[in-house]
């Protein structure tokens, strides 16, 4: 599996004949340097942990793009973001799910398990668009990934870990709006019992979150987790 990182929260995965979207925030997303057509070619699915717009990103005009060259990009998602991204005019197919629940998609799963957090559409005031969640994504005879979404710290990630077993995990440092670097190390220090590599997300993208990941670095520097840090756009294999 390739997987990269186009900075924030998003990412993709690319396996087999499937390249999988998550969260892409590129439009507005000051340290994405990829080009919206590269980090899209050849797209199959968009999973979204939550509706925040930094979240949902670009997803309406990927799936409008796609659509004008006769190409379909289902959306897997939970019900009210799905509601709301149909009434933006958002044509596509829709897997909709809900925290705990489970989806095939031909070639990989996703489960939805739980995140602590907020979810909301933009405008005055802000629509509720369901729980936030996180995202693990299971592909026969690769690494289990868990992309943690937008959360703060908590003990059943222990639980999620027993049930799911993953290999690579994307997790949230920018404090302010999720854990912060410390509160993260933690986190894997303490509930994240056999997973392999980290790699911190959501920070560095503006100036009110944590400018880069040294800190949550150096507080696993004595762990044997793997810190894996992405420069915006770079790829890696696991």
């Amino acid at each position: 599996m390739k997987i990269t990182w186009f900075g924030h929260a998003a990412f993709r995965l690319d396996f087999a004949d499937k390249g999988v979207l998550i969260d892409p925030f590129y439009t507005g997303n000051p340290v994405f340097t990829s080009g919206v057509e590269n980090a899209t070619r050849g797209a199959t699915h968009i999973l979204l942990t939550h509706g925040h717009g930094d979240h949902i990103g670009d997803t309406p005009a990927i799936v409008a793009k796609a659509a004008e060259n006769g190409v379909e990009i289902p959306v897997v998602t939970n019900p009210e973001v799905v509601s709301y991204l149909t009434h933006q005019g958002c044509q596509t197919s829709y897997v909709d799910m809900n925290t705990g629940g489970t989806v095939e998609l031909g070639g990989f799963s996703v489960t939805m398990v739980r995140a602590d957090h907020s979810s909301g559409g933009p405008g005055a005031p802000a629509e509720y668009l369901g729980n936030p969640t996180g995202l693990i994504v299971k592909v026969p005879g690769q690494p289990t990934v868990w992309h943690m979404g937008d959360t703060d710290i908590f003990s059943d990630m222990e639980l999620i870990c027993e049930i799911h077993a993953p290999k690579v995990v994307f997790v949230p440092i920018g404090d302010r709006y999720t854990m912060g670097a410390k509160v993260a190390a933690m986190a894997v220090k303490r509930f994240l019992p056999g997973v392999a590599v980290v790699v911190p997300i959501h920070y560095g993208t503006f100036p009110i979150l944590a400018p880069d990941a040294k800190e949550f670095v150096k507080e696993l520097e004595n762990h044997p987790v793997k810190v894996m840090v992405p420069s915006p756009g770079d790829s890696f294999e696991i």
